[in-house]
């Protein structure tokens, strides 16, 4: 699937428990969220908002 980064709704340094809301991306006209599929920080986020992504790119890394 490709889509948009809607909004981020995390930062670099933030703690984030399983299952918290990233960011959101729109695709087809629909907003979906990406969740953290567990605890970490968020060590880097190498998309920005308004740009096109595709499935298997990566969104947000946690250590």
């Amino acid at each position: 699937m490709t889509g948009t980064v809607f909004r981020i709704e995390t930062r670099v340094g933030a703690d984030v428990e399983e299952g918290e809301e990233l960011l959101l991306l729109e695709s087809m006209k629909m907003e979906i969220p990406v969740e953290a599929p567990r605890n970490g920080r968020v060590a880097q986020i190498p998309v920005a908002e308004g740009q096109a992504v595709e499935e298997g790119d990566t969104l947000v890394v946690l250590d």
